[in-house]
């Protein structure tokens, strides 16, 4: 590669890294959201069953297995594993960037 194709590489590299970036934001609040409605409903559930008198020591376990408190920790679950796969895409690229610098450097020093 001549040292014009390294340092076009590192520019498409570059916005790669800046569009991971929104999406890592975006998706750590989508995270943050799921994470909110779950714990929400997990603990009006739990109010709910200890309204009507569910021994306390199964409670925990019949409300996470309420159909929709399931789907909503479900639903977290996605958003944090897409969250942290941004993570992921970002380190990558960074690492990408980095080994594209150094061939750069010696490109021009050699």
């Amino acid at each position: 590669m001549s040292g014009q194709d390294l340092y076009l590489e590192l520019q498409r590299k570059i916005q790669l890294l800046d569009a991971a970036l929104k999406q890592c934001s975006l998706r750590g609040q989508d995270y943050a959201k799921s994470e909110s409605e779950y714990r929400i409903s997990l603990a009006k559930k739990i109010l709910l069953e200890r309204d009507r008198g569910v021994p306390v020591t199964i409670i925990s376990d019949i409300c996470r297995g309420d159909t929709e408190i399931a789907k909503l920790k479900f639903m977290r679950d996605v958003a944090e594993t897409t969250y942290k796969a941004a993570l992921e895409a970002i380190n990558v690229y960074k690492l990408q960037i980095k080994v594209l610098e150094n061939q750069i450097d010696r490109e021009y020093r050699g």
